[in-house]
């Protein structure tokens, strides 16, 4: 059988990239190409992390925006986390509250997650802050604290990683 009578196997296309890829890995490698440093990709990683992260519902996007604007960080990142972070916010919701109340030394009220957001449906702001005022207390004292140590472990733990990738991208 000569060269010339093999035909070639017809193109496959190429599968469109996934969620992940397309939202936030993506992203993070066009700002390695357009000149940013790894190390401004990973304290924006970070405190994105922190900020998606606070323990009240409906301000860590306004959180993350002010913070992108006031150190001028990259804000499809600080969204796209946001975003991927959301449901991990929701747990840590309570884990916050209770990690305030040991620090505190308040004994826990058992509420849930769900009942605070259902009380805040149904109640007025003011009766509302008056049953939960003390656990969003609890939420933002164990969340300040545990803040700076999250936010050092993911820069610390990103930073290599982005450096070797902007090192792959720039060969």
């Amino acid at each position: 059988m000569s060269a010339a009578s093999v035909t070639p196997a017809p193109a496959v296309p190429a599968a469109p990239p996934g969620f992940w890829r397309r939202r936030f890995v993506q992203p993070v490698l066009n700002q390695l190409t357009q000149g940013v440093t790894p190390d401004r990709i990973a304290a924006t990683l970070a405190l994105g992390t922190v900020c998606s992260l606070l323990p009240f519902l409906g301000f860590t996007t306004l959180l993350n925006l002010g913070v992108g604007l006031a150190l001028r960080m990259n804000q499809p990142i600080l969204q796209a986390l946001n975003q991927l972070l959301g449901p991990l916010q929701l747990v840590l919701i309570l884990v916050y509250v209770r990690g305030g109340e040991l620090l505190w030394g308040h004994t826990g009220e058992g509420f849930t997650v769900g009942e605070m957001i259902r009380e805040f449906r149904d109640r007025s702001f003011l009766e509302f802050l008056q049953q939960f005022g003390w656990a969003g207390i609890h939420a933002a004292t164990a969340w300040a604290i545990t803040s700076p140590l999250v936010a050092a472990a993911i820069y610390f733990a990103s930073r290599p990683l982005l450096r070797r990738a902007a090192a792959r991208l720039s060969s």
